[in-house]
């Protein structure tokens, strides 16, 4: 394996191509028929999603569609290191392929590759503040917000 198939994924951008071939091998390949849920609300999360080729839907029970992730997208990273539940149902919209890299093949890299380990976790860390970085400035009142 040569980690090239590993290039398109952003969250994966700072590891050398060893360390992306070392990651490659620990990768389950999963092929997913359209309408087949890939994981469900609410179950214990397992690990990052890669997605290879097709699409995700991301459905909430509360009725509302997260969302749609494709080709070069990932999820579920936090997952690697916090054990907790799928906040959605992640369903094939079409055919697709995704790589997964459970928390214990996550634990085999960073024993066998620390700093593969260690750059993946910072990936993950720095993608979740962004995420959370909007959410926090809607929290925190501006100067100009103090009471009247």
């Amino acid at each position: 394996m040569s980690g090239q198939r590993l290039k398109r994924y952003e969250i994966l951008s700072s590891l050398g191509e060893e360390e992306k071939e070392v990651l490659e091998g620990l990768l389950e390949e999963i092929e997913l028929e359209a309408g087949e849920p890939l994981f469900k609300e609410g179950h214990e999360s397992e690990g990052l999603v890669l997605v290879e080729t097709g699409a995700l839907r991301l459905e909430s029970e509360r009725g509302e569609l997260a969302g749609k992730v494709g080709p070069g997208s990932d999820l579920g990273g936090l997952s690697l290191i916090a054990l907790g539940m799928r906040e959605v149902t992640a369903v094939a919209s079409e055919p697709t392929r995704v790589l997964v890299l459970s928390r214990s093949a996550f634990l085999r890299l960073a024993d066998d590759a620390p700093r593969a380990g260690c750059r993946l976790l910072e990936a993950v860390l720095a993608e979740t503040a962004a995420l959370l970085r909007p959410q926090l400035d809607r929290l925190v009142p501006s100067e100009d917000t103090g009471p009247a």
